[in-house]
């Protein structure tokens, strides 16, 4: 349905991590099955503190650029009435007005997270995630302190901490500034947005990964998506800056005329 979505620009995500650096250059403390291949079902390794530790390269083991594909089979976006009006306009104009198309930040749920590779980085008090996509980053606090209770400055990635429930990291995010689209099909986001992100490695190589959307400006409820991560070893990610010879935003004029 969206593939008159697919511009060169995501098309060219979806290749990098073929095409990166150190390919093959083997990745410290990989548990390897006797021929030296990444053993990928071993178990998932430990923090000092006991918890799983999500460090590493991950992607979505299906890249998506419409987050509703996340959705239970017989569920639909819970769409405020103008909200639905306004995604079915930007569908019907290819997405033109995308922010991501003009090499704004992709926000978390997309291209960031479920179309591109990201980097996990675990340390006390703090997660670091490196995306690929514009090569941007992002810092979760888990020192204990909560989200900021006054924002005065808005963010496109908001303001994210995180903390263990059981062996899964949860990570609230809010004080987003209301730009970023959660996808390039065109689902809308506020400045209301709170995203809850429930992160669980189930063994070496892959992990499960909820997110859980609450924007009661734009939705009539909150709404979760799942998708599943896997481990990329024996790589890195690349340096992606779109600003670079962009050639695109130009290009986009919207519907076709009949």
């Amino acid at each position: 349905m969206f593939a008159k979505h697919l511009w060169p620009l995501p098309l060219l995500c979806l290749c990098v991590s073929a095409l990166a650096q150190w390919q093959g250059y083997p990745t410290p403390g990989i548990p390897r099955t006797a021929d030296g291949k990444p053993n990928l079902t071993a178990p998932a390794p430990r923090t000092a503190e006991g918890k799983p530790d999500l460090s590493g390269i991950w992607q979505s083991t299906v890249p998506r650029f419409n987050v509703a594909a996340g959705l239970k089979k017989g569920e639909t976006v819970p769409f405020q009435p103008w909200a639905q009006e306004l995604f079915k306009e930007r569908t019907e104009n290819n997405s033109k007005d995308d922010p991501s198309a003009r090499c704004l930040p992709t926000g978390l749920t997309m291209r960031a997270t479920l179309a591109t590779p990201l980097k996990i980085v675990q340390i006390p008090g703090l997660t670091f995630i490196l995306y690929e996509s514009r090569t941007t980053y992002r810092q979760i606090l888990t020192d204990g302190r909560p989200l900021p209770n006054v924002i005065d400055w808005p963010a496109w990635q908001g303001f994210s901490v995180g903390r263990w429930d059981g062996d899964t990291f949860v990570v609230d995010t809010a004080g987003f500034n209301g730009r970023a689209w959660l996808d390039q099909a065109g689902h809308p986001a506020s400045d209301a947005l709170h995203l809850t992100e429930r992160f669980r490695r189930r063994d070496f190589g892959h992990m499960d990964l909820e997110m859980i959307i609450d924007d009661p400006k734009v939705y009539t409820k909150a709404w979760t998506i799942t998708a599943e991560m896997a481990l990329q070893p024996d790589t890195e990610l690349l340096e992606f800056i779109c600003e670079e010879n962009e050639k695109d935003a130009a290009r986009m004029v919207g519907k076709s005329p009949k």
